[in-house]
């Protein structure tokens, strides 16, 4: 570290350390240290390296009420960095960053932010309610309800705008949609709650829903992204909003299947959980399904509309628990039809590399092809042996969570 940066190492921060949200349900909220929530990303707005600098003890406030998503955005800190002690070099422009992430009318007074927070007190979810449940926790019981709407609903894009900046602290390449779109749905959770004997609703989480066009008069419905805010996770919310996605596009005849746009591991394992546990249930009427292999276990679950992809996966994890893997040959033979499909890619990587080497032989263009060289054998086995090992693994968490295994 040079003799420049030294002195300027109280000036620099982490965004994720500095930036603090909550969701304010009242005014004592605004000081309560339990209602912030911290961001698990802060690169899409901050930088690769996550920081700020130009600051001292620097606090970033986005605050949202909890029911409308009125927004306040503020900031604090004890020292600002004079230019003349580092060579020029402004502060960052936090704010700036910020307001670029947040749609227009938010509030930059907090004794304004204040007084709109009980006017949440008045909110009525947007669309129409799909599902009411309850969960118990350490014995008080909270209740939540699920709404869809789209672009119809009145008052939907600029409740929308606000309710996805969340996607950029928690979700990893996030794209906020274009909420003009009719095609969009949205699910949001909320948790109902009473104060005086009246009902009041706190955003929970929410999933976004693209209905693609099917040929001839059908849609393929794909799941966006799915976001639970964290002081409402692990309490099984994410499943409850995937099933309540399904109840409502399952019993459409236009449906063909039900896909997800990029899913991530922790998303996949949410959704082999729930899809696994709906498998069970109908395989359960016809427990010889899994023995025939798997066209007939298709035509078994094909009520669930599962993508191909999925439903081949729900296969495999429930094959495995069926499979006595203390025989050796039973095992083996599990093994080996989850390999077969592994397998495939590099099969036509194979091909691939023939047609290519084909071509560079017809042309004479060896020199050109001499840096192109497929995978051994030995090579594709032990890739093979290391992504069957990673999937086993992944199947039995599945198992183990539902306490099938």
């Amino acid at each position: 570290m040079n003799s420049f940066e030294k002195p300027l190492n109280p000036f620099v921060c982490s965004s994720n350390d500095a930036l603090e949200l909550k969701l304010v349900r009242s005014p004592e909220d605004l000081e309560d240290d339990d209602a912030s929530m911290k961001p698990e990303m802060t690169h899409q707005v901050f930088g690769d390296n996550e920081s700020i600098f130009g600051y001292r003890d620097l606090k970033v406030k986005l605050y949202y009420t909890a029911s409308k998503l009125t927004t306040y955005l503020g900031m604090t800190y004890k020292e600002k960095i004079d230019p003349g002690r580092s060579d020029g070099i402004c502060a960052d422009d936090v704010l700036e960053k910020m307001s670029k992430t947040i749609p227009p009318g938010y509030y930059t007074n907090i004794d304004d932010f204040c007084r709109e927070i009980t006017k949440d007190y008045e909110f009525v979810p947007l669309g129409t309610l799909k599902k009411s449940f309850t969960i118990n926790k350490e014995i008080s019981e909270r209740v939540f309800e699920v709404y869809v709407c789209d672009v119809l609903v009145p008052g939907y894009q600029d409740y929308h705008e606000r309710l996805q900046t969340f996607l950029l602290w928690y979700i990893d390449a996030a794209s906020l949609i274009d909420t003009d779109d009719d095609h969009w749905r949205m699910f949001v959770v909320y948790e109902k709650y009473k104060i005086d004997g009246s009902a009041r609703y706190a955003v929970a989480g929410f999933a976004t829903v693209y209905e693609f066009y099917a040929y001839p008069n059908n849609i393929r419905p794909r799941i966006g992204q799915m976001l639970i805010l964290p002081p409402f996770q692990r309490h099984g919310l994410g499943s409850h909003l995937l099933e309540c996605i399904y109840e409502y596009y399952v019993p459409m005849q236009e449906v063909v299947d039900i896909t997800v746009e990029g899913p991530s591991d922790e998303f996949q394992r949410l959704r082999d959980f729930v899809d696994v546990r709906n498998c069970v249930k109908l395989i359960n009427s016809q427990p010889d399904a899994l023995k025939e292999g798997y066209q007939k276990f298709c035509s078994v679950i094909s009520p669930l509309k599962l993508s191909k992809k999925q439903m081949r996966r729900v296969y495999e994890i429930l094959k495995l628990l069926f499979t006595n893997v203390k025989n050796p040959d039973e095992y083996k033979q599990y093994r080996l039809e989850v390999k077969r499909r592994l397998n495939i890619p590099y099969q036509k990587g194979q091909d691939e590399y023939k047609k290519i080497q084909k071509f560079f032989n017809d042309t004479e263009n060896n020199d050109e092809h001499s840096s192109i060289v497929p995978l051994t054998d030995e090579q594709r086995m032990e890739n093979l042996d290391r992504e069957y090992q990673e999937l086993e693994n992944q199947y039995r968490q599945i198992l183990q969570r539902l306490s099938l295994l």
